[in-house]
This record gives structure tokens, sequence and C-alpha cells, in this order.
């Protein structure tokens, strides 16, 4: 079994912001985060497709937003936005983006010690590791990586 895992094995502990997506919970690099919104306060203008949800207006900056939602569930949400649908905007090396996720959870603080190598493929170059945190497996994502991917290449999950 081939296993991957781009996470520092020494060093500070670094903070993830945590968020659900069919019942897994992933994490991302807080320094990425711009802001969190709800869907439903988007002034969203046009829609897109399924994975790209359209073009969302947040304090004057014209954006996409992703639905991961849809890639995770495979469009089980049929695009209905709850009052727990999050937004997480991002600042990426390309701008800024929205990303619909289920829910945020929180922050974690992981230390490098408690990542772990990602089993499987090496294709699935996004991912960090899988932290393990009083319990919770977290899956670390490298945003930029992720975003990065053709939308006609699948995504793959741990």
């Amino acid at each position: 079994m081939h296993t991957t895992s781009r996470a520092p094995r020494s060093g500070a502990p670094r903070d993830y912001l945590s968020f659900m997506l069919d019942g897994q919970e992933y994490g991302l690099d807080c320094a990425r985060v711009q802001e969190l919104k709800l869907l439903k306060s988007l002034e969203r203008f046009a829609e897109d497709g399924d994975i790209i949800g359209g073009v969302a207006l947040s304090h004057g900056v014209i954006l996409p937003v992703i639905d991961m939602r849809t890639t995770a569930t495979q469009g089980a949400h049929n695009g209905v936005a709850h009052p727990d649908t999050d937004v997480i905007i991002l600042r990426l090396s390309s701008g800024l983006v929205g990303m619909v996720v289920e829910g945020v959870t929180g922050i974690v603080h992981v230390r490098p010690e408690a990542v772990q190598a990602v089993p499987g493929d090496a294709g699935a170059s996004y991912l960090i590791g899988i932290a393990r945190i009083d319990g919770r497996c977290v899956v670390l994502i490298d945003i930029d990586g992720l975003m990065s991917l053709s939308p006609r290449r699948p995504l793959r999950a741990a």
C-alpha cells in the first residue's frame, strides 16, 4: 500500500479551520481563510452548474462560489441552502473564492506529530494527511492544490 503525507514532522502546531462534508471532517489552513458567511447572506447573481455554484458579491468583490457539497454527496443537497450552510471565503494564490460546505465545526490546533500519512494513491496530492485529535479524524487538505484540479478530474477522498 502506498501512502502520502506532505505534513512537516516537526515544528509548531498549526491552526486549521475544520468543516463537514458528507459525514467527514476536513481541515484547511486558517491563514487561507478571509471570512465565514452563510450562503443565504451572499448576493448571488449567477448560477453556473453543479460544482461551480455561480458568482457572488462579498464586500464589493465578485468571486466564484464552489459548492463542495456537490462533490461530496453527488448532488444530494439539490442546491438547497439550509440555515447551517456555510461559505468559507478563501484567499488563494489565484484570488478569492467562496467554498460552500455543510458546516464549519471550528478551529483545530494540529501538532505535526499528530498528522499521519494518507493511505492510498499519491494522485491525491492535495491531501496533506490525517490528524487524529481528541478522538476526531480530520482530513487536512491543501486548498490551493484542491482548487487547482481540473473539474473533469474526479476528487479522491481519504
